[in-house]
């Protein structure tokens, strides 16, 4: 069963009905008729769809059991979000690089790590986007940071007030973290 055809069998509030009770444990047909209110055929027609799926098999005293596995395997085949690219993990050692990938979805941060130590590492990364000696406009600053995350005027508070950056006069310069050659 694909995701979009369980999606579709769940949507049927008969069917959704039978599998939620089943997912609080193993009921037996004649359970499912009277806790779901639907008639008998109504029922084996959603049993039979499950089990021919996998999603259910008959256990003990003629109980259905919902099957884990079965949604594990429809699981499975959901889309995945892209790995990090590898540009993300640039100046990055193998510990930060597994703190990077919690964070990040291709090029992007798919949050900001609320956690102070995470939030460091991100920001490290970060600041390898600036160079040091340079001097950046704020529209710099935020144009280099939204193509990470969307709040970028978060990021930039975050990298000054954590030493990374700093600001005067208007511009922004690098003012913390390591120093490694993009290339």
């Amino acid at each position: 069963m694909t995701p979009e055809e369980f999606a579709k069998f769940a949507l049927d509030r008969q069917r959704l009905a039978v599998l939620g009770l089943l997912a609080v444990g193993p009921v037996d047909t004649d359970g499912l008729v009277a806790a779901t209110g639907q008639d008998r055929r109504e029922v084996l027609e959603a049993l039979g769809v499950l089990a021919v799926e996998g999603l259910v098999t008959k256990g003990d005293a003629e109980a259905w059991v919902l099957q884990e596995s079965g949604l594990l395997a429809v699981a499975d085949l959901l889309p995945k979000a892209p790995p990090p690219a590898p540009r993300v993990f640039f100046g990055m050692t193998a510990d930060e690089g597994e703190v990077l990938a919690r964070y990040t979805s291709g090029n992007r941060l798919t949050e900001i790590p609320s956690k102070r130590s995470h939030r460091l590492v991100v920001l490290e990364r970060l600041a390898l986007e600036f160079d040091p000696g340079t001097r950046y406009e704020e529209r710099q600053v935020n144009g280099i940071l939204s193509l990470w995350h969307p709040d970028y005027a978060a990021l930039r508070r975050a990298l000054v007030d954590e030493g990374f950056m700093d600001r005067g006069g208007g511009e922004y310069w690098r003012a913390g973290g390591r120093v490694t050659e993009l290339g």
